[in-house]
């Protein structure tokens, strides 16, 4: 008769994660094997601790929040993702556009509160013309500057990007790369200053065609980020789980943003390596990942290396004077991997459990492993909720976002979209945490407040 085990299994050691520490503790890259390994191992605690033996060798004991505040200008979509409870046709209960007063008071309402960042997406509203959206862009910005705010203006994921390019006749199917630029140029002409991540989902084709059929794939959403970074723009990038994708598909997903990384990270001077043997292949069918021999790869875990946020602002680049502002002329790069769980509430998905909090856990730390590129790691707290992203403080993340004030896109637990945290209690989530409270902007530069005044510590 067998001898129930007396430790539980997720408190065992799994000596398959012994070779996987040893690539980590070098700064080495891993492979999407390795990446299942995590994800299979009972020794959830040993991934765990992986995950934040990198977020400590990059941030030491310090924790990232912002004052920010969200903007939904449309929730009309000509989309129907079966995931998503935000969307709602034109003419139905519900459906809103902003016009220009609303959000002047909303930028007047973000400055009093002393926010340094304005996030804004929306739904892709058929009716609205090219012209309101450089329009709510420099709106944003010339209320804040009125109100004497350097507010920075981070808006429209890159599904938003290719719909205007769309409305405003400039994508065309042979050449996307000149119509995507071109929005882009003009957005930062007005005031833009990056793009957050959504909109990725899962880069999976049989994922993508079930469940958010005719939002643009994972090649033009990264080549709106490619654009972005080149015009100089930092961004951020998220992956949705938990639904009807698999656990290597989500592997898939962070090697394709960690190589869109390794470019963009090359454009700032950082040399590449020779991938460990091995680190650049799957023995899983349906990707390989594989481009070549000679697979070069740029990491931030190895020890003694710069985060880009300290490269891009380079000393003396800046004029001198107290309110000098340092410019960014090598920024261009994705800032960010922020992991959502998929909440089923009300959706065409609703069917499905959902990850459970465990998983979340161990998908945050396997994002941090993997993505062995990315200077952040976002513990989102309207998704994951606060007393969770305490915990994922200590499995990887080192930034759980900021104040919020107003969120449309998903509704925890079936709250409403008046979603708020105070700072102080921001603080004392990181302080629980065991880490140092730092106040950052959107470029993750620290803040220094005087109240709702603030500024930038700039590093040059």
């Amino acid at each position: 008769m067998p001898v129930a085990p007396t430790t539980p299994a997720a408190l065992q050691r799994d000596a398959r994660l012994d070779p996987i520490r040893a690539r980590v503790e070098r700064g080495e890259r891993l492979s999407l094997d390795d990446g299942l390994t995590l994800y299979d191992t009972p020794d959830v605690w040993g991934v765990l601790e992986l995950g934040d033996l990198v977020r400590r060798r990059l941030h030491a004991d310090a924790a990232y929040h912002n004052i920010n505040r969200h903007l939904n200008y449309s929730n009309v979509c000509a989309l129907s993702c079966k995931f998503c409870e935000f969307y709602r046709k034109e003419g139905d209960e519900g459906a809103y556009t902003r016009d220009a007063d609303y959000v002047r008071a909303q930028v007047r309402a973000a400055v009093e509160a002393g926010a340094t960042e304005m996030h804004v997406v929306g739904g892709l509203n058929p009716s609205l013309p090219w012209d309101y959206y450089p329009d709510l862009v420099r709106t944003i910005r010339d209320t804040a500057r009125e109100a004497g705010s350097d507010l920075h203006v981070k808006a429209f994921t890159a599904v938003e990007i290719v719909h205007l390019a769309r409305i405003a006749r400039v994508y065309r199917q042979g050449d996307r790369a000149s119509g995507i630029r071109w929005v882009l140029e003009r957005l930062k002409d007005a005031g833009l200053g990056s793009l957050p991540g959504g909109g990725a989902e899962v880069f999976d084709d049989r994922v993508h065609d079930e469940a958010f059929k005719g939002k643009i794939r994972s090649d033009v959403w990264l080549e709106v980020h490619r654009t972005a970074h080149e015009l100089g723009l930092n961004t951020n990038a998220t992956i949705l789980y938990g639904h009807i994708e698999g656990r290597h598909d989500r592997l898939v997903h962070m090697d394709m943003l960690r190589r869109a990384q390794d470019r963009a990270l090359a454009r700032l001077g950082y040399e590449g390596v020779r991938a460990a043997p091995g680190a650049a292949r799957s023995t899983h069918p349906g990707y390989s990942g594989d481009e070549g021999a000679d697979v070069r790869v740029i990491t931030l875990t190895r020890p003694g290396t710069p985060l880009p946020e300290h490269v891009a602002f380079r000393p003396g680049a800046g004029p001198p004077g107290p309110k000098a502002q340092c410019p960014m002329p090598s920024s261009g790069y994705f800032q960010t991997i922020i992991p959502l769980p998929f909440f089923p509430d009300g959706s065409e998905l609703e069917h499905l459990a959902g990850p459970g909090g465990l998983e979340n856990l161990r998908t945050l730390a396997i994002a941090r492993l993997m993505l062995d590129n990315f200077p952040h790691v976002k513990a989102f707290w309207i998704m994951q909720t606060l007393p969770m992203a305490e915990l994922m403080l200590q499995a990887g993340a080192d930034d759980i976002d900021g104040t919020v004030v107003w969120y449309d896109i998903t509704k925890v637990g079936g709250g409403g979209t008046h979603q708020e945290v105070t700072v102080p209690r921001l603080v004392k989530a990181i302080r629980d945490a065991g880490f140092r409270p730092v106040e950052r902007d959107t470029l993750y530069r620290r803040v220094i407040r005087d109240r709702n005044r603030w500024r930038v510590a700039l590093p040059c």
